[in-house]
C-alpha cells in the first residue's frame, strides 16, 4: 500500500518544482520519499503516515525551545487577534530593536526583514554602498542565501574570482566575487595584499552549518578582523543560523571577533519568517530613508513573526540556558562516538552550542575539502537506519543538526542507543 507521504510527494511534484519549496527537502541527497510533517510538540514530530520522530533538524535551526513551545504560540495568537499585517511601522518592531542591539553589543542599529538571504544580500548591498566598492569575499561551503553575488563557486587558481554555480547568475555579477578557502589565513591575506583596495566586504559564517559543522580556527577570524580594519572592509558575519545558538551573545561574543556588521534570522523568529542585520551606526545610517543604499519590504517586522521572535529571545535569556543546552548537544555527540567506536565504525561529531555536526570520517573536518572526504555512503545508510527507527536527522551529508532545550536527558540516550544497534549491525 502507498504511503501517505508517498501520495502527497507524487502530488506535490505536479505543481511544485521537485515536489518540494526548498531543495534539500526533496531527499536528493540520501533517496527516499521526504517526510510531509503535520505536527511537532516539544523535540518530536509526527508525520503523514503517524509516524513519531525525536527531531534533530528543529525547522534547520530556529525552534531552539522545541515544537510548538506554548509561550511562543501564545504570543503569536494574541498578536494575531489585533492584526496579521499593517505596512506600517508597529511598538513590537522597536521592542525587537531595542532587545538585539541590547544582547549583541556590535549593533547600534539594525534593520527587520523577512528572511536571512534578504539580510545577507541587504548587508552586502549596504558594505558595497558604504565603502564604494565591489570585491565581495566569501568562503568556499559557506551559504549565506541565494542571492545572485553568493551563488558563485571557487575560481580555478586561489585568488581567481568566482564563476557562477547556479544558472541564472551572470558572469559579469560573479566576477566580483572571490572565493577562498574556509580557515586558510595564508590565502585571506594574499588575498588582501593583491586586491585590498578594491575589497568592499568578506562574509563569513563564522561556526559553518552548510557543509556539516565546521568550526573555525582561532588564527582565522582574527587574521579576517585584523585584514578588514587595515584595508578599511567592513566584516560580515553571516549568524542566520548560529545566532542565539551558540551562546547568548551569538558567535562573535562566544570568540571573541566583533564583526562590522550581522546578519541574523532563524532563532530571532522563532520559527516565524524573520530576519534581521545590523552593525555599526555610521555604517547603517546609509540605508534608505537615511542615505543611499536602498533596502524595502512590505513584510518587513511583521508583528505575528516579531511576536514569536521576542518570546523566544526573552525565554532563552534565562541564567543557564545557553549551558545546559551547550551540554545536552555535547552528550548527543559524545554518545554518538562511544557507539561507533564500541563497534568499530569510523565516524566523528563535534558540537557548538546547541549545533552539531556528524562525519563519517576519522577526525571532524576543518576545510571544505575535508568534507567532501567524508564516507556519504556511510551517512546515507545511518540517516535512513535512524528515520526507519523513529529519529529525523538533517537529509544531507552536508548540513549541521540542531538540538533545543525541549530534549530531554532521555531523548539523548534513546537516540544513542538507536545509534549503537545500527552501527553493532554493520
Amino acid at each position: 500500500m502507498t504511503s501517505r507521504n508517498q501520495q502527497l510527494f507524487e502530488r506535490a511534484q505536479r505543481h511544485i518544482p521537485g515536489g518540494v519549496n526548498s531543495p534539500v527537502r526533496a531527499f536528493r541527497s540520501v533517496g527516499g520519499v521526504p517526510r510531509f510533517f503535520v505536527e511537532g510538540k516539544g523535540p518530536r514530530v509526527t508525520d503523514a503516515d503517524g509516524k513519531v520522530y525525536l527531531d534533530y533538524v528543529g525547522s534547520w535551526g530556529p525552534l531552539i525551545l522545541g515544537h510548538a513551545h506554548p509561550d511562543v504560540v501564545r504570543a503569536v495568537q494574541e498578536t494575531a487577534t489585533r492584526g496579521l499585517s499593517f505596512g506600517a511601522p508597529t511598538e513590537l518592531e522597536i521592542e525587537m530593536a531595542d532587545l538585539l542591539c541590547e544582547l549583541l553589543p556590535s549593533l547600534d542599529m539594525v534593520r527587520l526583514v523577512s528572511s536571512g538571504t534578504e539580510a545577507t544580500m541587504s548587508a552586502i548591498r549596504l558594505a558595497r554602498g558604504y565603502t564604494g566598492r565591489d570585491v565581495l569575499i566569501k568562503f568556499e561551503g559557506c551559504y549565506h542565501g541565494h542571492s545572485d553575488s553568493l551563488l558563485v563557486k571557487a575560481g580555478s587558481g586561489m585568488l581567481t574570482f568566482g564563476n557562477p554555480s547556479s544558472g541564472g547568475v551572470p558572469d559579469d555579477l560573479a566576477k566580483h566575487t572571490m572565493v577562498l578557502d574556509y580557515n586558510n589565513v595564508a590565502q585571506l591575506e594574499a588575498a588582501f595584499a593583491e586586491h585590498g583596495a578594491r575589497i568592499a566586504t568578506v562574509i563569513v559564517e563564522p561556526v559553518v552549518g552548510n557543509m556539516n559543522l565546521v568550526v573555525p580556527t582561532p588564527e582565522f577570524l582574527k587574521a579576517m578582523r585584523d585584514l578588514c580594519t587595515q584595508h578599511g572592509a567592513v566584516l560580515i558575519f553571516d549568524e542566520v543560523m548560529t545566532g542565539f545558538r551558540v551562546g547568548p551573545q551569538c558567535a562573535q561574543g562566544y570568540y571573541g571577533i566583533t564583526p562590522d556588521l550581522t546578519t541574523l534570522g532563524k532563532v530571532i523568529g522563532g520559527g516565524m519568517p524573520v530576519g534581521a542585520f545590523g552593525g555599526k551606526r555610521e555604517i547603517m545610517e546609509k540605508i534608505a530613508p537615511l542615505g543611499p543604499v536602498y533596502q524595502a519590504g512590505t513584510l518587513s517586522g511583521n508583528p505575528v513573526a516579531v511576536a514569536a521572535g521576542l518570546a523566544t529571545l526573552k525565554l532563552i535569556q534565562q541564567p543557564g540556558f545557553h549551558a545546559a543546552l551547550t551540554l545536552r548537544t555535547k552528550q548527543l555527540c559524545d554518545g554518538l562516538m562511544a557507539a561507533a567506536a564500541k563497534h568499530g565504525v569510523t565516524f566523528a561529531a563535534q558540537s557548538v552550542g546547541g549545533m552539531f555536526g556528524l562525519y563519517f570520517s576519522a577526525t571532524c573536518p576543518q576545510t571544505f575539502t575535508e568534507v567532501m572526504a567524508c564516507d556519504k555512503d556511510a551517512f546515507n545508510r545511518f540517516f535512513h537506519a535512524m528515520l526507519d527507527a523513529g529519529h529525523y536527522f538533517a537529509p544531507s551529508a552536508f548540513e549541521a543538526g540542531f538540538v533545543s532545550a525541549a530534549h530531554s536527558e532521555a531523548d539523548i540516550a534513546e537516540t544513542v542507543a538507536a545509534a549503537e544497534a545500527i552501527f553493532k549491525a554493520w
